[in-house]
């Protein structure tokens, strides 16, 4: 039978309690047979690397369409505040549409930019929908894992923009759910 030992700090003046929950059952708590500490929901500080610290969605049903070939904002965004500067974020979405609007050979960007002013793609964004021959109605899904460097609130906007100045749409058929999350990722 393994004991358990209870050591007082060496420089603490503090008392630890232990606590019996007020309950009439009987409850077991079964300690890992490890060494390490163990966290408490109470904080995210001390999760190891990889660690999903918060998660946070947005939903929309609106259209947003341009003829711009710069991308425009369809303000369909999330907002995460990290707690920790070293945090990354994963950002997702799914759902809703990508519409050339009937137009062959019209293709239609899509990208995340932070805070509205840093574009997470390329300059041609993250993902690129074309079809040559009739209508491209594709759905939508894009990912990117992004570095804010921050503790300070961060939004992500979905952005589109058209290649050749035709007009171009997000979601724009029939009103479709489309969800945007943002996941904290322990560094």
């Amino acid at each position: 039978m393994s004991l358990i030992a209870m050591q007082g700090g060496a420089t603490g003046t503090g008392t630890v309690t232990l606590l019996a929950p007020i309950t009439n059952t009987n409850r077991t708590l079964t300690l890992p047979d490890v060494t390490g500490t163990v966290l408490s929901s109470a904080t995210t500080t001390g999760f190891p690397a990889g660690s999903v610290l918060q998660v946070v969605n947005a939903t929309t049903t609106s259209s947003t369409s341009t003829t711009s070939s710069s991308f425009v904002t369809t303000s369909f965004s999330v907002s995460i505040t990290p707690t920790s500067a070293s945090s990354k974020i994963l950002v997702m979405m799914s759902g809703g549409n990508f519409d050339n609007n009937s137009a062959s050979n019209a293709a239609i960007f899509a990208s995340f930019y932070r805070n509205n002013s840093t574009n997470l793609g390329s300059t041609s964004g993250i993902s690129m929908l074309k079809s040559v021959t009739a209508r491209l109605l594709a759905s939508g899904s894009l990912l990117v894992f992004d570095s804010p460097a921050t503790t300070s609130a961060t939004t992500y906007t979905l952005y589109i923009a058209s290649e050749s100045g035709q007009s171009v749409a997000f979601n724009n058929s029939g009103g479709l759910l489309a969800t945007l999350i943002a996941m904290e990722i322990a560094a």
